[in-house]
């Protein structure tokens, strides 16, 4: 599909209004993530995707932190290693990751080129974890930089995303994580 075509693939109804996304990227031919405006504030930025499994496509899902935390778990568990590199990793995007704060950052941030810029040489690196649990690793990285530039620009000094990686890369027990990752209170 063109980008038209993933846009309009990717645009849904929410209260009677129909919501386009702002960017749509396809990952691998396995997933498309759309980005759309927030309500949360002027720069909030909400993430969405589809899967495809076997040969069709899933409904339009919202990922929550506990999804790819339960994909990380299989893959801390089928090779916990190579798994905590990974982490290390989405450890130092974090660092490096700073709040949208106007049109022209956002417009910037939210390209296909920048979420892969400089990683390609990880998202080799880690690839054999894309064999191990549900997701692969570009999707994985895409998804959690989307995530934590959303998480960043609705409140500059947010932490929990920070904390889920370091529960996981520390190797915090199921209900540590399980609690951090399906927290609601925003």
């Amino acid at each position: 599909m063109n980008t038209q075509e993933l846009k309009v693939f990717m645009t849904f109804n929410k209260d009677c209004k129909v919501v386009v996304p702002m960017t749509v990227f396809e990952v691998n031919g396995s997933y498309i993530i759309a980005v759309y405006q927030g309500s949360l504030s002027e720069f909030d930025i909400l993430v969405k995707y589809r899967q495809k499994i076997i040969d069709r496509w899933s409904r339009i899902r919202t990922p929550k932190h506990i999804h790819w935390a339960v994909d990380v778990l299989i893959k801390l568990h089928e090779d916990k290693e190579k798994t905590q590199d990974f982490l290390d990793f989405l450890i130092g995007i974090w660092n490096n990751t700073h709040p949208v704060r106007n049109k022209d950052q956002q417009q910037a941030e939210l390209t296909i080129e920048s979420l892969l810029r400089d990683i390609q040489t990880e998202i080799q690196k880690y690839e054999a974890l894309s064999n191990k649990g549900e997701y692969s690793v570009k999707f994985l990285i895409m998804l959690a930089k989307l995530l934590m530039i959303q998480e960043k620009t609705n409140l500059e000094n947010a932490f929990m995303f920070k904390n889920l990686l370091d529960a996981l890369r520390d190797g915090g027990d199921i209900f540590s994580v399980v609690s951090i990752a399906s927290h609601t209170g925003r």
